[in-house]
């Protein structure tokens, strides 16, 4: 797999060499090794492990419904009412990201209303803080610690 602008953690490999599977610790389950599965492991424990975030808030793989329209967010962190509080959308490493990563996780927050967008192609991270007073954004220039969102 690809070298990511990440901390490494205990990887659990299992699957076959034609159908490799990591653990998913959110999920509690081994899920199919993608490239973007690859960037998710590795954001939501450098999330848990380095920026404080309660794994019991995150969630992957979170289903939105518009009518009879499925959407699927990768990850989504709730605050303690399990109210969503920060949308994350992960790409490849190969995948740039661009206006569309950010439109695609714009319709997402057309939903949910929360405080924080994250994209990342485990190479590059962008955050930004949702400004719905002033119906503009502010990107940040780093991830914030669980405790400073």
């Amino acid at each position: 797999m690809y070298e990511l602008n990440l901390p490494k953690f205990e990887l659990q490999l299992g699957g076959t060499r034609e159908k490799p599977e990591i653990f998913d610790f959110l999920r509690r389950r081994f899920v199919k090794l993608t490239p973007e599965e690859w960037v998710r492991q590795h954001f939501v424990h450098w999330l848990v492990e380095h920026k404080g975030y309660p794994k019991g808030l995150l969630g992957n793989e979170i289903e939105l419904r518009v009518g009879e329209k499925k959407l699927r967010c990768d990850s989504i962190l709730y605050n303690q009412f399990t109210e969503p509080r920060m949308i994350i959308e992960y790409k490849a490493p190969t995948v740039a990201l661009t206006q569309k990563v950010f439109d695609q996780i714009s319709a997402y927050n057309l939903l949910l209303h929360v405080d924080y967008l994250l994209i990342s192609n485990g190479l590059q991270h962008f955050c930004c803080r949702m400004d719905y007073e002033h119906h503009s954004y502010i990107f940040l220039p780093d991830i914030p610690d669980y405790e400073k969102i």
